[in-house]
Formats: C-alpha cells, structure tokens, sequence
C-alpha cells in the first residue's frame, strides 16, 4: 500500500509539475558522489528543465570490487526557492571482479571478473546553495542488473552528491 502512494504521489508531482521547470542555471556540474558506491558524477544541462548526467562509481567489498559507468537522461522539477527535485532513466556497463578465497571445507575458488549491464532510474532532491557554485543532492538510483544477478537493486544505490556548478 505504502508503494502505491509513493507512486501515485510521484505520479501527480509529474502531472502538475509538467510545464514548470528546476531552472538549470549553469551548462556544467562536477562533482563526488558518496553512498554504496562513491564515484565522481558529472551532468550537462540541456535546457532549463533537463540533463544528461554520468557517474564513474567504484565499489568494493571482502568479496568482489566492482567498476560502473552510469549514463542517465533526466527531468528536473522545482519544489521550493533552491530545491528541486527530479527523476530519470539511463542505463551502464562495468565489470566485477570476485576475489579468490576458501570455502569452509578448505576448497580454494579462484578470483573471476564478469561484465555488468543495466537498465538503472533515478529519483532524488536537490539544494542549490545561495550565492555559491556548491549544489548537494540525495538521490536513490535502482537498478536492473541483467547480466549478474537479473533482479532490481533498490538498497545499494542511495547516494548523497556535491557538485561545483560552472
């Protein structure tokens, strides 16, 4: 029930949100994103309301180290002086790389790299800091991963970003 909302609340936001825009006010945005998987984040503004955005993300755990290259298209709508929020879709391509180690039973498994791809969204809320270049944003950017596990991942890709607008 508490999915339904969410989408109907995010359904509506569209719908009357459609003709206003964010006011994308600088061409250029680089910055670090931090969260299950930091990387550095770059978006170039198309228009007033909308963007292309790419992340390079670096993760790694005890038991693999993973490379993601994120492209997204996004739509971004104002909410108050300062803050927007925005939501789009994309898609990336990277690799994983399993590291070696040895089962209870004392069996060795060697270390194996695969390919990732994904279809991956995007829905997050941002503050652009008054009479500075800085904006941050919180973002959440599921993802289906098609060729490692086939199942979307809603927990790893909460992200917070800092950006020098320019």
């Amino acid at each position: 029930m508490n999915r339904f909302r969410v989408l109907v609340f995010l359904a509506l936001s569209v719908f009357f949100c459609k003709n206003s825009s964010a006011q994308l006010d600088n061409t250029h945005a680089a910055g670090l994103r931090f969260g299950g998987a930091t990387g550095i984040s770059y978006r170039y503004s198309l228009s007033e309301d909308r963007a292309l955005e790419g992340i390079l993300n670096l993760q790694s755990s005890s038991a693999a180290s993973r490379f993601r290259i994120v492209g997204l298209y996004e739509y971004h709508k104002p909410l108050a002086e300062n803050f927007s929020w925005y939501y789009g879709f994309g898609g990336s391509l990277g690799s994983v790389r399993y590291k070696a180690y040895t089962t209870s039973a004392g069996t060795r498994v060697e270390s194996s790299s695969d390919l990732m791809l994904s279809v991956d969204g995007i829905v997050g809320i941002a503050y652009d800091v008054p009479s500075s270049p800085i904006a941050i944003s919180l973002d959440a950017k599921p993802y289906l991963d098609f060729l490692q596990e086939s199942s979307i991942r809603w927990i790893d890709p909460f992200g917070f970003t800092v950006r020098y607008k320019f």
